[in-house]
């Protein structure tokens, strides 16, 4: 018996997952790949009790040309729960959101998966993002509550813009410090102006920067 268990032990160990010996990484076929680039507004910092308000996306192939984007601002289940904090950065009014094309977490999460599945057809999607724990967490809080699966929709490797920065010697993490190693605009600070879709544009523009600066 215990050589039939060594057998299944060895067996989970290295065969590979189905159709993993198809993968052809983005080194060896970048297009067959996308970067998805997000980033998300929240009524706070933890995606266990806060949540999204409003999400910005861009997709781009792996030199950063872009392929389509899509924004959605979001009404939250529950705005009491809103901290000060988050209310300073990105102005959350539950009768602005209400006036300005609000939606329904249910009815973002069918949007976002009907756009997200008509852009990458059968490329491989790599979220990208800044604080990248953050966006991929709220963005996995919400698709779980309404039945969909972040795995189903992403590849499972995630990418890091602060740490393609650090990777190159910008040792900075906010992202006004990138901007200036960079010698690019920062994102605006102005409250209602700082929304998803100014955060995956920024995301963007330092992604550009740092290949070109790579190269």
């Amino acid at each position: 018996m215990w050589v039939l268990a060594w057998i299944a032990m060895m067996w989970l160990a290295f065969a590979a997952p189905a159709g993993a010996q198809d993968v052809r990484w983005p080194n060896a076929a970048p297009e067959n790949w996308a970067l998805v680039h997000i980033d998300v507004e929240t009524t706070g910092l933890d995606p266990a009790w806060h949540e999204m308000i409003d999400m910005g996306v861009i997709y781009t192939d792996l030199e950063g040309r872009e392929m389509g984007r899509i924004y959605l601002r979001i009404m939250p289940g529950h705005p009491e729960r809103l901290d000060p904090g988050a209310k300073a950065v990105n102005g959350f009014e539950l009768d602005y959101w209400s006036k300005n094309g609000a939606v329904s977490e249910a009815e973002a999460v069918r949007q976002f998966k009907a756009y997200h599945q008509s852009i990458l057809g059968a490329r491989q999607g790599l979220l990208t993002a800044y604080n990248s724990w953050f966006d991929h967490a709220f963005l996995c809080a919400l698709l779980k509550e309404h039945g969909a699966v972040w795995r189903e929709l992403f590849h499972y490797h995630v990418l890091d813009v602060p740490s393609m920065a650090m990777g190159q010697g910008i040792d900075g993490v906010t992202g006004r410090e990138v901007a200036r190693a960079l010698g690019l605009a920062p994102e605006t600070s102005v409250p209602l102006d700082h929304t998803g879709m100014t955060g995956a544009e920024f995301n963007v523009a330092v992604y550009r920067a740092l290949r070109a600066r790579a190269k």
